[in-house]
């Protein structure tokens, strides 16, 4: 209850909106009043998710706080978070339990861990030691997921049960308390929860093949030159769909129409150009250099301009399922007899012979090679322009695709290396990256452990490898890549990616020795002084910006953690100073005496 009155601004003596700060004893009648307001708040507040300051407690008083996860798939989905809160909180008061703190997932499948932010901090904070909490509260076991694996499932809760956690599902008819009945129930609800996705999946694809067949636009990205258009069910226009927008009503639907007329305009003009022989790179080049945007804002690629001339969108035709990604397993390609079509049913842009010639060429121009042709092609390339790259091989005829290379050899590199050929560039640190972004995980373990004994959560995000402190602080972790000078008299150089987005604070890099092959130290970088997208500078440089060096790991921990915690003591400081002169500011009331 004192968590709570903390947190809304009020004393831990007095119900929210009573006056504090004074001296005086309030009257018999004040007093029973406030005590009846204090019950009221206590009856209302009980059930509802408590979210305290995370601190190390005794075991007996972590054995009745309580964490809560809920999910929910849809925005139509009946398990909505309010309805399964208002369950585990009605457990929780029947049970003493205090719930603590609350893992969400909104609008997040239940069929994959890694799409669920929720359930993998929730884990995270388990297995780390971190989770000041002994129960875990889950409205019932199709919100913890509908894995196909059931094994998934148990495992994730096997995590839980090793760290000391108990999983609750609230709204089951049974205790999950290990026995052999509960047991049973248990793996046969996971078996359910996943059949349901399973049969579900099988039903949502029919409809969806069925609307398909009438001519109905199924989602996806729209093509260029084309636009939605909303019916209803007599097939009357109702509106145009932007970018973004979808409809909300079952009976109606989404069909496709000819977009703007300068798009329209560029289509045709697209498959005019194709038809005289000129390439799509060379198409894609002309359109970027008259500025003529995409639709999504891209500027031109030769691949783009080859989806535009494989579309039958153009003639009138609709195709669906040429792709399937069903209960989010690996994407394929199904082969044409799966393909659902329906012809006629957008207005064409394209003439029907136009486009069937240019398919024509497209299938003249396609060669199935070897893959001991492709590496002569490029072995003659290579005697042609004496280097190579990927611009290099896109632009030449006659020779696969930078992609088409890797998905045969693996990387570019490996072809180069097959026909003898090796890049000036420097490319031995992509056989190591993983093993440097291993060790920075690590690492921001380590320092989150560290800074969470501040009183603080901080969060750590693999993709851009930043350790978020709050809003408006974070600690981002990247290589200092060795680099040689341009001549043999020039000091080496460090560079560091920065790329995406930096919170305010500081960068932790780890330097590397010459060839980039073994651990230098590691610099303590503040992002004020990082320019642009890549930092390169010498040791004289660092030394000249005053960046720190650390030979060790733990002594750069105990200078940053002295800094977070020199700094919320500045600010709270500083808080209590601006209160302090607001106050003073204020104009003081004349008394009684003073209007005589």
């Amino acid at each position: 209850m004192k968590a709570i009155l903390s947190q809304r601004g009020g004393r831990t003596d007095c119900p929210p909106g009573c006056v504090s700060g004074t001296s005086k004893k309030a009257p018999a009648l004040f007093i029973s009043s406030q005590k009846a307001l204090l019950a009221k708040f206590r009856a209302a507040s009980m059930g509802k998710e408590l979210v305290v300051r995370r601190t190390h407690l005794p075991r007996s008083q972590s054995d009745l706080r309580a964490a809560q996860y809920v999910r929910m798939s849809t925005d139509y989905q009946r398990y909505s978070i309010e309805n399964q809160a208002a369950v585990m909180a009605t457990y929780a008061q029947i049970h003493q339990l205090s719930i603590v703190r609350t893992y969400r997932d909104e609008g997040e499948s239940g069929l994959k861990l890694k799409n669920r932010p929720g359930l993998m901090q929730l884990l995270a904070d388990v297995s780390t030691g971190r989770a000041d909490f002994s129960h875990i509260l889950v409205y019932d076991v199709s919100r913890w997921g509908r894995f196909q694996d059931i094994d998934e499932s148990a495992h994730y809760e096997f995590l839980c049960k090793q760290a000391g956690i108990k999983i609750t599902y609230c709204a089951e008819q049974f205790d999950n308390d290990g026995t052999m009945l509960s047991s049973i129930v248990k793996n046969l609800k996971r078996v359910m929860a996943a059949e349901y996705s399973r049969e579900l999946s099988v039903k949502v694809h029919a409809g969806a093949s069925r609307f398909a067949r009438l001519g109905f636009a199924r989602g996806g990205q729209t093509a260029y030159g084309l636009r939605r258009i909303l019916v209803d069910e007599k097939q009357r226009t109702k509106a145009i769909l932007r970018n973004g927008e979808r409809k909300y009503l079952a009976t109606d639907h989404v069909r496709l129409v000819p977009g703007a007329c300068e798009e329209v305009m560029v289509v045709k003009w697209i498959f005019e150009r194709f038809l005289q022989r000129q390439s799509e790179a060379a198409i894609a080049q002309e359109l970027n250099k008259n500025c003529i945007p995409t639709n999504t804002g891209r500027v031109w690629n030769p691949g783009l301009i080859g989806r535009i001339l494989r579309n039958e969108n153009y003639i009138g035709n609709l195709v669906y399922n040429r792709r399937s990604y069903k209960l989010k397993e690996t994407r394929k390609y199904n082969p044409p007899d799966l393909w659902v079509r329906s012809e006629g049913c957008i207005e064409p842009i394209i003439k029907q012979d136009e486009f069937l010639r240019a398919a024509k060429i497209i299938e003249e121009r396609r060669v199935d090679l070897s893959e001991e042709e492709m590496l002569a092609r490029l072995r003659k390339l290579l005697m042609k322009h004496r280097k190579l790259n990927g611009p290099i091989i896109e632009q030449a005829i006659g020779v696969p695709c930078v992609v088409t290379y890797q998905n045969h050899f693996g990387s570019l590199r490996n072809a180069y290396r097959l026909i003898g050929y090796a890049s000036k560039r420097d490319c031995e640190y992509l056989e190591s990256r993983g093993k440097w972004a291993g060790l920075m995980t690590d690492l921001a373990s380590q320092l989150a452990d560290s800074i969470q004994r501040l009183g603080k959560r901080p969060t750590f995000y693999s993709a851009t490898n930043c350790l978020v402190l709050s809003a408006k602080t974070g600690i981002s972790f990247r290589l200092a890549r060795w680099q040689p000078g341009k001549k043999a008299t020039h000091a080496a150089l460090w560079s560091i990616n920065v790329r995406a987005h930096l919170f305010p604070g500081w960068i932790v890099s780890i330097r590397l020795t010459e060839r980039n092959t073994d651990l230098l130290d590691y610099l303590l970088v503040p992002t004020a002084l990082v320019p642009g997208r890549q930092i390169r500078f010498s040791e004289e440089a660092r030394l000249n910006h005053g960046v720190e060096q650390f030979e060790d790991f733990d002594t750069l921990i105990r200078t940053l953690v002295q800094r977070l915690a020199k700094t919320d003591h500045a600010s709270s400081t500083k808080s209590i100073q601006s209160k302090q002169r607001q106050r003073e500011r204020r104009p003081k009331n004349k008394s009684d005496h003073g209007r005589r």
